[in-house]
């Protein structure tokens, strides 16, 4: 009898001992999961409840600080966290009266002062104080009184800056301003109450704005972890009403095969940067969309231009000053081979600084002559490195002092594309007879380089590179990275020249569009003869986003243009949504892993129940 009963009471501790261990399995299934989801790290996992977006790019933001970031990712974070005096509409561009501070605007006859009325509900981040004229008048005369590169074409022609009153500002000018609309969307407004402390020199170059970034934009930057990750929490009181998630991740990856992967996997929600076997993978991926998209903006190879001042240094080879020596090397360069192999398709060669195809009423872009085109022909590079005084000798090309040139050539290690560019700009140039030195730089370690200062002077240290550049709505703002004054600022090439200074000053001026592309053609045609850069590719923009659980991803400009890499537009960011809205859904896939795991183990205790109670009903005989 006695056996009988522990016979029993076996088989009952044994399938519980077996269900316990499955539900434990469950359990730390779902905390692998859970671990795994995304989540930047335990104290910045989001709360049960909270609706997560998290977009990927390879690399990371240079700066938090506006005045001093370059890089895209800096200026994703910028675009949510702060806003411009004046918006543009999200699908046209246009300059809008809907999507920044100012409600409305007008000039004076003489196109001398703006006015701008300030809407009334904007508020800061920090405080819930609201955004004042005092606020528009502080960050543009800080910008101004204190020659901060980083915005001095932007502000060109710009006087002064004057608060009337809390809702009105006015500007004045010391001519006609012909970007003024569009150069208002290119200046973050800052809190007057946080960076009247921060002295402008440190603004310029050493102050890192760490979060919280006080801003009054639809999202606040409230964390980041270098080569990792960058939070932002919704503005809930944000004057354009609140976005529709609570909070917006972007992740830093350092390579594109495990951004893809994590996209496909439903670690991510969106991401820009894929490779282009990636974007043929994703066509066959139901549930998310990827697509090469055309953009304002093109990749270049740049040359170290930099000729110092007496006193000064420049740490690049001699011969790329001549711009004899930089224009014959156009010839070497196969772009429809890069656009057709490095790109597969997904690029058009590029020639000049404006982008071709994009610009309309009127088109911006300058198209050389047949007669001024640069093609490939090796033979004739050859022929022009010769004629400007560097001959070959037993194979080898020297400079004028007969000494054989050595030119250092490198691409970005965050970028698969420019790394198989500068291989094969290095085979076409060794064929010309010169010694290229190929390798691989971090983009810290490349602007380290090119903006390098030895003893507190700018000491460029470098000779090529593999860049790109996102070029401004304005096309006069475009050209404006080669101007003389913007040498250690936004000149990655150091590039001067006396009329191109000239000529951007009198453009910026002109109210008269027919006159104002004229000049801007011919600033195009000089940058395309002396060859400051080698335009390689007008290149488009890799994004993924995923359909499946998210809906309200918005193209900027409407049709083909961003969905995910916006700055100063932010409609995806203001409009995404998930496509059913459950409060444990974080977009990463965590919350259905929970619900899935508590529906298991439901199951489980269910099972030991009904087990349980079917041996209890068996007689002691079986």
């Amino acid at each position: 009898m006695g056996t009988r009963v522990r016979v029993g009471a076996r088989f009952r501790l044994t399938v519980l001992c077996v269900c316990l261990l499955l539900c434990a399995g469950l359990l730390w299934g779902l905390s692998m999961a859970v671990a795994q989801s995304g989540s930047p790290s335990p104290s910045s996992t989001p709360s049960s409840g909270k609706i997560v977006l998290r977009v990927g790019y390879v690399g990371e933001p240079d700066n938090l600080n506006p005045f001093i970031a370059q890089v895209f990712s800096s200026y994703l974070i910028f675009g949510v966290n702060y806003d411009q005096l004046v918006g543009v509409d999200a699908g046209s561009l246009a300059p809008s009266k809907e999507t920044g501070l100012a409600k409305d605007w007008s000039v004076s006859p003489d196109g001398k002062t703006w006015t701008f009325t300030l809407r009334d509900n904007a508020t800061w981040q920090d405080n819930g104080q609201p955004v004042t004229a005092e606020d528009v008048a502080f960050t543009y005369n800080y910008i101004l009184d204190n020659q901060m590169m980083a915005f001095l074409s932007t502000v060109q022609g710009i006087e002064r800056v004057t608060a009337v009153d809390p809702h009105t500002v006015t500007m004045t000018c010391t001519q006609p301003k012909a970007d003024m609309l569009l150069a208002c969307n290119s200046v973050w407004i800052l809190p007057e109450h946080i960076w009247s402390k921060i002295p402008p020199k440190a603004a310029g170059n050493s102050y890192q704005n760490n979060p919280p970034i006080v801003g009054s934009g639809p999202f606040q930057c409230v964390e980041y972890k270098k080569s990792s990750y960058v939070i932002l929490e919704a503005n809930k009181s944000y004057w354009r009403g609140a976005p529709k998630i609570d909070e917006l991740i972007f992740e830093c990856y350092t390579n594109e095969d495990t951004m893809a992967q994590d996209l496909k996997g439903g670690t991510l929600d969106a991401c820009t940067g894929l490779l282009n076997a990636q974007l043929r993978m994703f066509k066959a991926t139901p549930g998310v969309t990827a697509q090469s998209i055309r953009v304002n903006g093109y990749d270049d190879l740049v040359f170290n231009c930099y000729e110092p001042p007496t006193g000064g240094k420049s740490l690049g080879n001699p011969v790329l000053r001549d711009w004899r020596f930089r224009q014959a090397l156009q010839w070497a360069v196969d772009k429809e081979k890069i656009a057709a192999i490095v790109y597969d398709g997904n690029a058009e060669p590029g020639d000049t600084i404006i982008t071709a195809g994009y610009y309309t009423d009127p088109d911006w872009h300058w198209t050389p002559p047949a007669d001024q085109a640069y093609t490939f022909d090796l033979t004739k590079a050859g022929e022009a490195l010769t004629a400007a005084g560097y001959p070959l000798k037993d194979g080898v090309r020297v400079d004028k002092q007969g000494k054989p040139i050595t030119l250092r050539l490198w691409g970005r290690q965050s970028s698969a594309t420019s790394q198989s560019i500068s291989k094969m700009l290095a085979g076409w140039f060794r064929q010309l007879g010169l010694k290229i030195e190929l390798a691989t730089l971090d983009n810290g370690a490349l602007m380290a380089k090119l903006f390098n200062t030895e003893a507190g002077k700018f000491a460029p240290d470098f000779d090529m590179c593999i860049w790109g550049w996102y070029n401004a709505l304005d096309p006069g703002q475009s050209v404006s990275y080669f101007c003389t004054d913007q040498i250690n600022n936004w000149s990655d090439s150091a590039y001067s020249n006396p009329e191109f200074d000239r000529l951007f000053v009198e453009q910026s001026h002109q109210i008269d569009t027919v006159k104002r592309k004229k000049i801007v053609d011919r600033m195009q045609q000089i940058i395309y003869e002396q060859s400051p850069y080698v335009v390689l590719t007008y290149g488009h923009d890799t994004e993924g986003w995923n359909t499946a659980k998210w809906t309200g991803w918005v193209h900027s400009p409407a049709g083909f243009g961003n969905v995910v890499n916006q700055t100063g537009v932010i409609a995806t960011y203001l409009n995404v949504q998930p496509k059913a809205a459950t409060t444990g859904d974080t977009g990463g896939g965590s919350g259905s892993a929970v619900w899935i795991a508590v529906a298991a183990v439901a199951l489980v205790g269910a099972s030991i129940v009904v087990l349980l109670r079917r041996r209890g009903s068996k007689t002691v005989e079986e």
